[in-house]
């Protein structure tokens, strides 16, 4: 039996996630988290009509029949306040930022004017009332909503929260997150090299994709194939908000991950997903936590979390994109399927005579970690496919760390 599709298992862990409460957090460590708040202004901004140019305040009368030449009262710069009202016949000189004197209704440019000769200027260009200005509250009025709750902040967030002088904000909590690798074959990184055995890269990959979200996990290390081992350290892994839980989904004799978490009260929402890798993949709630069971081949966990547990986490952030960002490529050689189950394919991507093509980067085994470290992103081969020939376009999820969308691109 294939398990669920990759579209319905994603809906069954997206359904069960909520937020997990508010905190306050200091503007300079707010990047990446999502409003929990709406933000309002607490100023006008600009608190006054600004010039947009460095050039000249006038009044657009004087230059209906330009060229006219205009008497020169004053220098206003940014940061001064105006000291005197223009009149007709005369202008102030200007810097960008720096506030419209009164009388004035227009700013020209430096570039549309000609020489100036004892404190005059002529004027080459007629203008509108307005022009080059910045009007008082263009940017934000007092009082008004800059930021809804929900929105991601983001650099430029980060600079408007700063305009309205918010020192702190309120965010949703991260999620609290923990990574157990499982298995007698483990060499833990600290450990001696024994040729018999395999080096721990899940829990470190695990790790770089949770930090790649902005989440700092814990490492719980490597639970032995022994129950009593296993279960301490899953009880540990359940006081946390996520517990990721690598190797031992399958069906072999020595696989304890499932009867131990069944026995300590994890209510299994599915254990197999119609997909390649990754197939053993299961999910699993408790009172407290939400349990990915993810496959012990290294290839297959990667995929596995990029498919739902970076949505999930994304999901009780706040945040609304949870899905990495597919775009649509040719395929450079022909690539096999079997029909049953949605393949995701490493691929590179290159650009040739103005086409984007994706090129698989190499063997395709779920152990061959170095496929991955290549990959630039996932091809989605659905699982109907009989196989895709070179030139047929394709999805490909972005693996750049930085895009995501609304939903996840396809029925998978």
């Amino acid at each position: 039996m294939n398990g669920l599709t990759v579209a319905a298992a994603q809906r069954c862990v997206i359904e069960t996630m909520r937020r997990l409460g508010t905190e306050s957090v200091p503007l300079q460590q707010a990047l990446g988290r999502v409003l929990a708040d709406d933000v309002r202004a607490n100023r006008d901004q600009p608190p006054y009509d600004v010039s947009a140019m460095d050039g000249f305040a006038i009044r657009s009368a004087d230059v209906a029949n330009a060229p006219a030449v205009l008497e020169i009262i004053e220098d206003i710069k940014a940061g001064d306040m105006p000291q005197k009202v223009l009149a007709a016949g005369q202008c102030a000189r200007i810097m960008t930022g720096a506030p419209v004197p009164q009388g004035a209704d227009a700013v020209i440019r430096v570039e549309d004017t000609h020489a100036q000769v004892d404190d005059h200027v002529q004027i080459a260009v007629t203008v509108k009332s307005g022009n080059d200005i910045r009007e008082r509250g263009e940017s934000m009025r007092t009082g008004e909503v800059v930021l809804a709750a929900g929105t991601e902040i983001t650099p430029g967030v980060v600079g408007m929260l700063a305009m309205v002088k918010a020192s702190s904000v309120l965010v949703y909590r991260q999620p609290r997150v923990a990574i157990l690798s499982t298995g007698d074959e483990l060499e833990g990184l600290d450990e001696p090299i024994d040729a018999n055995k395999i080096p721990d890269a899940n829990s470190y990959a695990l790790m770089a994709q949770v930090q790649a979200l902005g989440i700092e996990p814990v490492l719980l290390g490597i639970a032995r194939d022994d129950p009593d081992h296993l279960r301490g350290l899953l009880q540990r892994g359940l006081q946390f908000d996520v517990l990721l839980v690598s190797g031992g989904t399958s069906v072999g004799v020595h696989d304890y991950v499932r009867p131990t978490l069944e026995a300590l009260g994890v209510q299994m929402k599915f254990w197999g997903v119609a997909m390649k890798p990754g197939h053993p993949m299961a999910f699993g709630v408790a009172p407290l936590t939400w349990i990915f069971g993810l496959p012990g081949n290294p290839v297959s966990s990667m995929v596995c979390f990029e498919q739902f547990v970076a949505p999930a986490l994304r999901s009780i952030m706040g945040l609304a994109k949870l899905h990495r960002a597919t775009v649509s490529v040719k395929l450079a050689r022909d690539v096999k399927h079997r029909p049953g189950r949605t393949d995701f394919v490493r691929v590179m991507l290159s650009k040739v005579a103005d086409e984007r093509l994706a090129t698989p980067t190499g063997n395709q085994g779920s152990g061959i970690l170095h496929s991955m470290a290549m990959a630039e992103g996932l091809m989605v081969i659905p699982a109907e496919s009989k196989g895709i020939a070179a030139g047929e376009m394709v999805t490909v999820q972005l693996l750049d760390g930085t895009g995501f969308q609304g939903e996840s691109g396809g029925e998978w």
